[in-house]
């Protein structure tokens, strides 16, 4: 199944360059894991950063001694690399295991327990070591999540299976991000999701009961 959904260059351009927070720099590298096209623009990304330290000395750095020390580096034999195995990482919730992608497994440990959530779903936090905190949220069959929009940015990559809201359908590896402009309701039908989701503002929920929960909207994803 094709990707539909990516982030946008700008968001891969930061990433490469080290910029982004750890927790936008775990599902954007979640996603090209996932992601042939975006795997492409990284490297793209890449090479441009390369050549532009390669043809701009540093500050206070003499020419000469800067080209001697690249020359200097390009003719060093490549030092040998042991191939190294893959760690690969499952983890079950609600009767269902799932293989994580590359990313996910190196964050294996920083993984904590699941617990259930409103709508059939239940979420389990992967702590990043920082303020931040992401998290992995599994929607059962026949999920939905109350209708909302979205105080800053909230961002969801399709780990494995299908959701939907108003606008479209998304599946593994789709990456949606979503800001105060969006109202949406996501739910599952006929197949369960797995996601990985971050927030940097709690849900703002906006009809019936649901909006009694605002003061508590917290306890969902954030």
């Amino acid at each position: 199944m094709k990707i539909k959904y990516h982030p946008t260059d700008e968001l891969i351009e930061h990433f490469t360059a080290g910029i982004l927070s750890p927790a936008l720099s775990v599902l954007v590298s979640t996603h090209l894991d996932l992601c042939p096209r975006c795997q492409q623009v990284n490297l793209e990304v890449e090479e441009s950063l390369a050549e532009q330290l390669i043809t701009t000395s540093p500050a206070g750095v003499n020419t000469a001694d800067y080209d001697q020390m690249l020359e200097h580096i390009f003719n060093s034999p490549a030092p040998v690399q042991q191939p190294q195995r893959q760690s690969l990482h499952s983890l079950r919730v609600n009767g269902k295991t799932f293989v994580l992608p590359p990313t996910l497994a190196r964050q294996y440990q920083r993984i904590g327990q699941w617990s259930r959530i409103p709508g059939k779903m239940f979420k389990a936090p992967v702590q990043l070591g920082s303020d931040e905190c992401i998290h992995l949220i599994y929607m059962d069959k026949g999920s939905r999540v109350p209708e909302h929009t979205h105080k800053g940015n909230e961002v969801t990559l399709v780990i494995n299976g299908v959701f939907n809201d108003e606008q479209d359908e998304y599946r593994d590896g789709d990456f949606v991000m979503l800001d105060q402009q969006h109202k949406h309701q996501p739910q599952t039908q006929s197949h369960d999701c797995l996601t990985l989701a971050t927030l940097d503002a709690p849900l703002l929920f906006t009809a019936g009961l649901p909006r009694l929960l605002n003061p508590f909207s917290s306890l969902f994803f954030k």
